[in-house]
Protein backbone atom coordinates (compact mmCIF):
# COMPACT_ATOMS: atom_id res chain seq x y z
CA UNK A 1 0.00 0.00 0.00
CA UNK A 2 1.24 3.51 -1.08
CA UNK A 3 -0.22 6.80 0.62
CA UNK A 4 -0.22 10.51 -1.01
CA UNK A 5 -0.78 13.59 0.74
CA UNK A 6 -2.53 16.53 -0.77
CA UNK A 7 -1.14 19.35 1.20
CA UNK A 8 -2.48 22.24 -1.21
CA UNK A 9 -4.03 23.96 1.07
CA UNK A 10 -1.07 23.34 4.11
CA UNK A 11 -0.56 21.11 6.58
CA UNK A 12 -1.53 20.95 10.44
CA UNK A 13 -1.55 17.92 13.36
CA UNK A 14 -5.52 18.01 13.36
CA UNK A 15 -6.06 17.94 9.74
CA UNK A 16 -4.20 14.76 9.29
CA UNK A 17 -5.93 13.28 12.67
CA UNK A 18 -9.19 14.18 10.04
CA UNK A 19 -8.00 12.50 6.82
CA UNK A 20 -6.98 9.73 9.11
CA UNK A 21 -10.28 9.28 10.83
CA UNK A 22 -11.95 9.71 7.67
CA UNK A 23 -10.04 6.68 6.40
CA UNK A 24 -10.90 4.94 9.22
CA UNK A 25 -7.37 4.21 10.65
CA UNK A 26 -7.43 6.06 13.80
CA UNK A 27 -10.31 6.49 16.58
CA UNK A 28 -10.03 9.78 18.12
CA UNK A 29 -11.61 8.62 21.55
CA UNK A 30 -8.41 6.37 22.36
CA UNK A 31 -5.91 9.12 22.33
CA UNK A 32 -6.77 9.41 26.33
CA UNK A 33 -8.06 13.06 26.35
CA UNK A 34 -10.96 14.51 25.53
CA UNK A 35 -11.13 14.61 21.60
CA UNK A 36 -13.93 14.86 18.77
CA UNK A 37 -14.33 13.72 15.28
CA UNK A 38 -17.02 15.70 13.53
CA UNK A 39 -18.38 15.43 10.23
CA UNK A 40 -18.26 18.64 8.23
CA UNK A 41 -17.07 20.78 4.73
CA UNK A 42 -15.56 23.38 3.88
CA UNK A 43 -15.64 24.87 0.75
CA UNK A 44 -18.44 22.60 -0.49
CA UNK A 45 -15.76 19.32 0.42
CA UNK A 46 -17.19 17.22 3.20
CA UNK A 47 -14.46 15.85 5.20
CA UNK A 48 -14.10 15.35 9.17
CA UNK A 49 -12.86 18.08 11.31
CA UNK A 50 -10.94 16.91 14.55
CA UNK A 51 -10.82 18.93 17.93
CA UNK A 52 -9.35 18.38 21.12
CA UNK A 53 -11.20 19.80 23.97
CA UNK A 54 -8.98 20.96 26.89
CA UNK A 55 -7.87 24.01 29.22
CA UNK A 56 -6.95 27.07 27.57
CA UNK A 57 -4.40 27.74 29.75
CA UNK A 58 -1.93 25.12 29.45
CA UNK A 59 1.38 25.69 30.75
CA UNK A 60 4.50 26.20 28.95
CA UNK A 61 6.40 22.91 28.73
CA UNK A 62 10.18 21.66 28.21
CA UNK A 63 10.66 18.58 25.86
CA UNK A 64 10.76 16.83 28.57
CA UNK A 65 7.36 17.25 29.89
CA UNK A 66 6.45 16.20 26.08
CA UNK A 67 8.12 13.27 26.39
CA UNK A 68 6.33 12.70 29.36
CA UNK A 69 3.07 13.20 28.39
CA UNK A 70 3.49 10.73 25.84
CA UNK A 71 4.74 7.96 28.41
CA UNK A 72 1.49 8.02 29.88
CA UNK A 73 -0.56 7.68 26.42
CA UNK A 74 -1.79 4.17 25.71
CA UNK A 75 -0.25 3.80 22.28
CA UNK A 76 1.67 0.67 20.47
CA UNK A 77 5.29 0.11 20.99
CA UNK A 78 5.71 1.09 17.49
CA UNK A 79 4.28 4.20 17.70
CA UNK A 80 5.73 5.49 20.77
CA UNK A 81 9.50 6.01 18.78
CA UNK A 82 7.84 7.50 16.19
CA UNK A 83 6.27 10.08 18.42
CA UNK A 84 8.62 10.75 20.25
CA UNK A 85 11.09 11.52 17.03
CA UNK A 86 8.31 14.11 16.02
CA UNK A 87 9.16 15.91 19.19
CA UNK A 88 12.50 16.03 19.19
CA UNK A 89 12.31 17.91 15.52
CA UNK A 90 10.49 20.13 17.17
CA UNK A 91 12.60 21.16 20.06
CA UNK A 92 15.21 21.28 17.52
CA UNK A 93 13.35 23.53 15.44
CA UNK A 94 12.43 26.04 18.01
CA UNK A 95 15.84 26.01 19.88
CA UNK A 96 17.21 26.93 16.42
CA UNK A 97 14.89 29.64 15.72
CA UNK A 98 15.37 31.01 19.45
CA UNK A 99 19.14 29.98 20.11
CA UNK A 100 18.50 27.50 22.91
CA UNK A 101 19.34 24.18 23.48
CA UNK A 102 16.55 21.96 22.69
CA UNK A 103 16.07 20.49 25.98
CA UNK A 104 15.70 24.20 26.87
CA UNK A 105 13.00 25.46 24.76
CA UNK A 106 9.74 26.57 26.12
CA UNK A 107 7.09 25.37 24.10
CA UNK A 108 4.10 27.88 24.08
CA UNK A 109 1.68 27.34 20.98
CA UNK A 110 3.43 23.50 20.66
CA UNK A 111 3.68 22.82 23.87
CA UNK A 112 -0.58 22.14 24.70
CA UNK A 113 -1.87 19.03 24.97
CA UNK A 114 -3.51 19.38 21.58
CA UNK A 115 -0.21 18.74 20.19
CA UNK A 116 0.67 15.49 21.87
CA UNK A 117 -2.36 14.25 20.81
CA UNK A 118 -1.56 15.42 16.77
CA UNK A 119 1.63 13.89 17.07
CA UNK A 120 0.74 10.46 18.79
CA UNK A 121 -2.81 10.33 17.07
CA UNK A 122 -0.76 10.76 13.62
CA UNK A 123 1.66 8.36 14.32
CA UNK A 124 -1.02 5.93 15.47
CA UNK A 125 -3.01 6.26 12.73
CA UNK A 126 -0.31 5.78 9.87
CA UNK A 127 0.92 2.69 11.87
CA UNK A 128 -2.42 1.01 11.34
CA UNK A 129 -2.70 2.11 7.69
CA UNK A 130 0.49 -0.18 7.19
CA UNK A 131 1.68 1.65 4.31
CA UNK A 132 4.50 0.94 2.32
CA UNK A 133 5.66 4.58 1.20
CA UNK A 134 4.46 7.80 1.84
CA UNK A 135 4.67 10.93 -0.35
CA UNK A 136 3.85 14.05 0.03
CA UNK A 137 2.83 16.93 -2.69
CA UNK A 138 4.74 20.12 -2.18
CA UNK A 139 3.16 21.81 0.96
CA UNK A 140 1.44 25.41 1.09
CA UNK A 141 2.84 27.18 3.57
CA UNK A 142 0.70 30.37 2.93
CA UNK A 143 2.21 34.31 3.76
CA UNK A 144 1.40 37.55 5.25
CA UNK A 145 1.75 37.82 8.89
CA UNK A 146 0.45 35.80 12.13
CA UNK A 147 0.52 36.30 15.99
CA UNK A 148 1.73 34.21 18.33
CA UNK A 149 3.70 33.70 21.46
CA UNK A 150 6.05 35.47 20.70
CA UNK A 151 4.49 38.50 18.47
CA UNK A 152 3.87 39.04 14.90
CA UNK A 153 5.90 36.38 12.90
CA UNK A 154 6.23 36.18 8.85
CA UNK A 155 4.50 33.25 7.33
CA UNK A 156 6.08 30.76 6.82
CA UNK A 157 6.96 30.82 10.18
CA UNK A 158 10.73 30.32 11.33
CA UNK A 159 10.08 26.89 13.03
CA UNK A 160 8.63 25.76 9.91
CA UNK A 161 11.23 26.93 7.77
CA UNK A 162 13.47 25.43 10.26
CA UNK A 163 11.43 22.05 9.96
CA UNK A 164 11.84 22.20 5.82
CA UNK A 165 15.62 22.44 6.26
CA UNK A 166 16.02 19.56 8.28
CA UNK A 167 14.17 17.47 6.27
CA UNK A 168 13.35 16.50 2.46
CA UNK A 169 9.60 17.87 2.08
CA UNK A 170 9.13 20.86 -0.64
CA UNK A 171 7.27 23.86 0.77
CA UNK A 172 6.21 26.85 -1.54
CA UNK A 173 4.90 30.34 -0.50
CA UNK A 174 1.20 31.33 -1.03
CA UNK A 175 -1.11 31.05 -2.81
CA UNK A 176 -3.10 33.11 0.05
CA UNK A 177 -1.96 35.68 2.68
CA UNK A 178 -3.01 33.19 5.70
CA UNK A 179 -0.63 31.14 8.07
CA UNK A 180 -1.26 27.21 6.21
CA UNK A 181 1.39 25.10 7.97
CA UNK A 182 1.96 24.64 11.06
CA UNK A 183 4.84 23.34 12.91
CA UNK A 184 3.51 20.39 14.25
CA UNK A 185 1.99 19.33 10.76
CA UNK A 186 5.72 19.83 8.73
CA UNK A 187 6.90 17.83 11.45
CA UNK A 188 4.65 14.87 11.49
CA UNK A 189 5.16 14.42 7.72
CA UNK A 190 8.90 15.13 7.86
CA UNK A 191 8.90 12.37 10.08
CA UNK A 192 6.90 9.86 8.58
CA UNK A 193 7.59 10.56 4.52
CA UNK A 194 9.45 8.95 2.28
CA UNK A 195 9.96 11.81 -0.37
CA UNK A 196 7.71 14.74 -1.61
CA UNK A 197 6.21 14.78 -5.12
CA UNK A 198 2.89 14.68 -7.34
CA UNK A 199 0.64 11.97 -6.91
CA UNK A 200 2.24 8.58 -7.86
CA UNK A 201 1.09 6.06 -9.95
CA UNK A 202 -1.47 3.78 -8.16
CA UNK A 203 -4.77 1.96 -8.32
CA UNK A 204 -6.34 4.15 -5.53
CA UNK A 205 -8.94 2.66 -2.91
CA UNK A 206 -9.63 5.17 -0.55
CA UNK A 207 -9.27 8.74 0.26
CA UNK A 208 -9.96 10.33 3.48
CA UNK A 209 -10.20 14.03 4.17
CA UNK A 210 -9.07 15.90 7.26
CA UNK A 211 -10.39 20.25 7.26
CA UNK A 212 -8.88 23.05 8.55
CA UNK A 213 -10.02 24.59 11.64
CA UNK A 214 -11.97 28.10 9.50
CA UNK A 215 -13.22 28.35 5.60
CA UNK A 216 -11.08 30.07 2.45
CA UNK A 217 -12.57 32.27 0.30
CA UNK A 218 -9.96 30.96 -2.00
CA UNK A 219 -10.01 27.52 -1.77
CA UNK A 220 -11.30 24.48 0.18
CA UNK A 221 -9.27 24.25 3.48
CA UNK A 222 -8.86 20.48 3.20
CA UNK A 223 -6.07 17.85 3.24
CA UNK A 224 -6.59 14.84 1.47
CA UNK A 225 -5.15 11.82 2.09
CA UNK A 226 -4.98 9.17 -0.83
CA UNK A 227 -4.29 5.53 -0.55
CA UNK A 228 -3.87 2.59 -2.89
CA UNK A 229 -1.82 -0.05 -4.25
CA UNK A 230 1.55 1.10 -6.39
CA UNK A 231 1.35 0.63 -10.16
CA UNK A 232 4.24 -1.96 -10.67
CA UNK A 233 7.06 0.06 -11.93
CA UNK A 234 5.97 3.21 -11.08
CA UNK A 235 9.25 5.56 -10.92
CA UNK A 236 11.00 5.95 -7.70
CA UNK A 237 7.86 4.31 -5.77
CA UNK A 238 7.38 0.30 -4.94
CA UNK A 239 7.14 -1.22 -7.78
CA UNK A 240 8.94 -4.71 -9.34
CA UNK A 241 12.57 -3.01 -9.54
CA UNK A 242 14.44 -2.79 -6.45
CA UNK A 243 18.59 -2.51 -6.28
CA UNK A 244 21.12 -4.42 -3.73
CA UNK A 245 23.75 -2.44 -2.58
CA UNK A 246 26.86 -4.69 -0.85
CA UNK A 247 29.52 -4.20 0.69
CA UNK A 248 32.72 -6.80 2.07
CA UNK A 249 33.74 -5.14 5.86
CA UNK A 250 36.13 -7.16 7.75
CA UNK A 251 37.69 -4.23 10.17
CA UNK A 252 34.49 -3.62 11.76
CA UNK A 253 33.87 -4.14 15.12
CA UNK A 254 30.90 -7.11 15.23
CA UNK A 255 28.94 -5.07 17.92
CA UNK A 256 28.26 -2.44 16.01
CA UNK A 257 26.60 -4.44 12.71
CA UNK A 258 23.12 -4.20 15.13
CA UNK A 259 23.21 -0.24 15.22
CA UNK A 260 24.56 -0.43 11.25
CA UNK A 261 21.16 -2.72 9.91
CA UNK A 262 18.65 -0.41 11.89
CA UNK A 263 19.68 2.75 10.70
CA UNK A 264 19.68 1.14 7.00
CA UNK A 265 16.27 -0.15 7.97
CA UNK A 266 15.45 3.96 9.31
CA UNK A 267 16.78 4.88 6.38
CA UNK A 268 14.32 2.85 4.28
CA UNK A 269 15.62 0.02 3.10
CA UNK A 270 13.36 -2.91 2.74
CA UNK A 271 15.42 -5.50 4.33
CA UNK A 272 19.33 -5.68 5.55
CA UNK A 273 21.18 -8.68 6.82
CA UNK A 274 24.52 -10.20 6.90
CA UNK A 275 26.11 -13.08 5.82
CA UNK A 276 29.84 -14.63 7.03
CA UNK A 277 32.72 -14.56 4.50
CA UNK A 278 36.16 -15.60 3.85
CA UNK A 279 38.74 -12.53 2.18
CA UNK A 280 41.65 -13.20 0.73
CA UNK A 281 44.56 -14.24 2.62
CA UNK A 282 42.25 -16.50 4.84
CA UNK A 283 40.15 -13.23 6.26
CA UNK A 284 37.38 -13.41 7.98
CA UNK A 285 34.75 -11.02 7.39
CA UNK A 286 31.07 -10.05 6.58
CA UNK A 287 29.09 -9.08 3.95
CA UNK A 288 26.48 -6.55 4.31
CA UNK A 289 23.38 -6.75 1.92
CA UNK A 290 21.11 -4.00 1.47
CA UNK A 291 17.95 -4.60 -0.37
CA UNK A 292 16.18 -0.89 -1.53
CA UNK A 293 14.05 0.97 -3.55
CA UNK A 294 16.03 3.18 -6.04
CA UNK A 295 14.62 6.41 -4.86
CA UNK A 296 16.32 5.69 -1.45
CA UNK A 297 19.59 4.45 -2.58
CA UNK A 298 21.73 7.13 -2.20
CA UNK A 299 20.40 7.27 1.63
CA UNK A 300 21.41 3.46 2.34
CA UNK A 301 24.66 4.27 0.58
CA UNK A 302 25.42 7.22 2.76
CA UNK A 303 24.46 5.01 5.74
CA UNK A 304 26.76 1.83 4.82
CA UNK A 305 29.72 4.79 4.31
CA UNK A 306 29.33 6.26 7.60
CA UNK A 307 27.91 3.86 10.21
CA UNK A 308 30.59 0.97 8.70
CA UNK A 309 34.04 1.12 7.65
CA UNK A 310 33.54 0.43 3.64
CA UNK A 311 35.12 2.39 1.28
CA UNK A 312 33.07 1.15 -1.62
CA UNK A 313 29.05 -0.31 -2.62
CA UNK A 314 28.28 -1.97 -4.95
CA UNK A 315 24.99 -2.07 -7.04
CA UNK A 316 23.21 -4.32 -8.74
CA UNK A 317 19.42 -4.04 -10.48
CA UNK A 318 17.31 -7.24 -9.00
CA UNK A 319 13.32 -7.80 -9.21
CA UNK A 320 11.30 -8.37 -6.08
CA UNK A 321 8.09 -10.11 -5.88
CA UNK A 322 6.05 -9.59 -3.06
CA UNK A 323 2.75 -10.88 -1.48
CA UNK A 324 0.02 -8.25 -0.64
CA UNK A 325 0.02 -7.34 3.16
CA UNK A 326 -1.79 -5.60 5.48
CA UNK A 327 -2.25 -5.39 9.36
CA UNK A 328 -4.81 -7.38 11.55
CA UNK A 329 -5.61 -6.90 15.22
CA UNK A 330 -5.69 -9.98 17.47
CA UNK A 331 -6.56 -9.79 20.97
CA UNK A 332 -3.94 -11.96 23.28
CA UNK A 333 -4.76 -11.68 27.31
CA UNK A 334 -6.59 -8.42 26.92
CA UNK A 335 -3.91 -7.05 25.04
CA UNK A 336 -3.59 -6.31 21.27
CA UNK A 337 -1.29 -7.62 19.24
CA UNK A 338 -1.19 -6.76 15.30
CA UNK A 339 -0.88 -9.57 12.94
CA UNK A 340 1.00 -8.90 9.64
CA UNK A 341 -1.29 -10.78 6.61
CA UNK A 342 0.15 -11.54 3.41
CA UNK A 343 -2.29 -12.90 0.53
CA UNK A 344 -1.88 -14.32 -2.68
CA UNK A 345 -4.50 -14.18 -4.99
CA UNK A 346 -6.72 -12.83 -2.14
CA UNK A 347 -6.15 -15.89 0.29
CA UNK A 348 -4.26 -15.48 3.31
CA UNK A 349 -1.48 -17.48 2.78
CA UNK A 350 0.79 -15.89 6.06
CA UNK A 351 -0.21 -14.45 8.74
CA UNK A 352 2.63 -13.60 10.96
CA UNK A 353 2.42 -11.88 14.90
CA UNK A 354 4.23 -8.62 15.34
CA UNK A 355 7.46 -9.64 17.57
CA UNK A 356 7.42 -5.97 19.23
CA UNK A 357 3.96 -5.86 20.02
CA UNK A 358 3.90 -9.63 21.61
CA UNK A 359 6.93 -8.08 23.63
CA UNK A 360 4.74 -5.57 25.04
CA UNK A 361 1.84 -7.37 26.04
CA UNK A 362 3.97 -9.99 27.96
CA UNK A 363 5.11 -7.13 29.40
CA UNK A 364 2.06 -5.83 30.75
CA UNK A 365 0.79 -8.86 31.27
CA UNK A 366 3.89 -10.61 33.46
CA UNK A 367 3.98 -13.44 30.99
CA UNK A 368 6.68 -14.74 29.08
CA UNK A 369 7.24 -13.57 25.80
CA UNK A 370 7.31 -17.27 24.02
CA UNK A 371 4.08 -17.98 26.01
CA UNK A 372 2.80 -14.67 24.30
CA UNK A 373 3.86 -15.28 21.38
CA UNK A 374 2.19 -19.23 21.02
CA UNK A 375 -1.42 -17.60 22.13
CA UNK A 376 -1.38 -14.88 19.31
CA UNK A 377 0.40 -17.12 16.48
CA UNK A 378 -2.45 -19.69 17.45
CA UNK A 379 -5.36 -16.53 17.10
CA UNK A 380 -3.04 -15.74 13.76
CA UNK A 381 -3.44 -19.27 12.85
CA UNK A 382 -7.31 -19.14 12.23
CA UNK A 383 -6.74 -16.15 9.25
CA UNK A 384 -5.42 -18.79 7.32
CA UNK A 385 -8.75 -21.17 7.23
CA UNK A 386 -10.40 -17.79 6.13
CA UNK A 387 -9.83 -16.32 2.40
CA UNK A 388 -11.25 -12.87 3.59
CA UNK A 389 -9.21 -12.37 6.91
CA UNK A 390 -8.86 -8.89 7.78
Amino acid sequence: MIGWVDAASGVSGDMLLGALSDLGALDVTTLGFDVTATADARGGLRGVAVAVNVEPDQPHRRLADLLALLDQMPVGAEVRPRAAAVLHRLAAAEGRVHGVAPDSVEFHEVGAVDTIVDVVGACQGFAALGLDSLVVSPVALGGGRTRSAHGVLPVPGPAVLELLAAGSLVGYGGPIDVELATPTGIAILAELADRSGPMPAMTVTNTGVGLGGRDLDEQPNVLRLVVGQAAAGDPGDSGDEWLLLEANVDDLDPRLWPAVLARLLDAGAGDAWLTPIVMKKGRAAHMVSVLVAPRLADAAARVLFTESTTIGVRTTRVGKRALDRDWVTVAVGGHDVRVKVARLDGRVVNAVPEYDDVAAAAAASGRPVKVVLAAAAAEAAHLLDDPGAG
